[in-house]
């Protein structure tokens, strides 16, 4: 895939914050989640790596899209998890072959160098990171002096090895705030307050057909739940529908077969001895 495109690049999304502009930024799943995205000129897409295809870069049209890295027992790579730096340098250069424009990389500070090294563009992650849960629990994280400290210190160590990039998760506004604005970070906000560089939610809660825990952050903007409902139980139906016909005898109609011509099939008969 050509390097030349008229998405965004990291510059550009470097001046933005620089700006003071907001960003927009969702996680879509599918197709049609991401060409529905792209058409409404949603600037940042995160996607995972499992769901990311070249059909995938066409449908995000010119959405700049964060493509995540299977972190250990969270997703695989060519079947296996990533656990060396290599595992994830292989990884980001085949993703990379088809269009990603940044990697999510919640793995160490040696992996995420090396990334760095290779001038591949890394956003990490700081706050609540579900990959790290066992250590936090779910919770918010920085409501004490000492966490917001130690976030800030992240944030710094990052910086400081060449990420361009953190999702910024169920922090306290103000800290928040602090850590936009003391890093050149690019803070990707989910839970993390209006401070944050941009506002990150999941496609399942904009709308409105998440069936896990739905967070404080959430926003349903189209409640498409029951509708996805309808048409599953829609769906179900019809292919009781089609067992029930097939087990009757009343599929196929003769309408639904092929036809051939009693003379040729007489013949066909006679040759075949029957």
């Amino acid at each position: 895939m050509s390097m030349y495109h008229n998405r965004p690049h990291v510059q550009d999304i470097r001046a933005m914050k620089a700006r003071g502009e907001k960003i927009s930024m969702l996680y879509v799943s599918t197709l049609e989640e991401a060409a529905a995205a792209a058409a409404a000129g949603i600037h940042m897409l995160s996607i995972e790596g499992r769901f990311w295809s070249p059909e995938m870069r066409e449908a995000a049209g010119d959405c700049f899209v964060q493509v995540g890295l299977p972190y250990g027992g969270w997703g695989k790579f060519e079947g296996r998890p990533l656990a060396t730096g290599e595992d994830y340098l292989r990884a980001a250069f085949y993703y990379g072959g088809f269009g990603a424009d940044c990697f999510y990389c919640s793995a160490s500070y040696d992996i995420q160098k090396l990334l760095c090294e290779n001038h591949i563009p890394v956003v990490g992650h700081i706050g609540l990171i579900p990959s790290y849960i066992t250590w936090t629990g779910w919770r918010a994280v920085g409501k004490t002096a000492d966490e917001a400290a130690a976030l800030l210190a992240h944030a710094k160590k990052m910086e400081e090895i060449g990420v361009f990039g953190a999702e910024l998760e169920v922090v306290p506004d103000r800290v928040a705030k602090v850590l936009t604005e003391q890093t050149s970070l690019i803070m990707l906000g989910m839970g993390a307050g209006k401070y944050a560089d941009a506002q990150y939610l999941f496609t399942e809660d904009v709308c409105g057909y998440g069936v896990n825990h739905k967070p404080r952050h959430g926003k349903v903007y189209a409640d498409m739940g029951a509708k996805m409902r309808e048409l599953q139980q829609m769906r179900i139906q019809a292919f009781k529908d089609f067992k029930a016909d097939v087990e009757g005898g009343g599929y196929p109609e003769a309408g639904h077969s092929v036809t051939i011509k009693d003379d040729e099939f007489d013949a066909f008969v006679k040759k075949a001895g029957l």
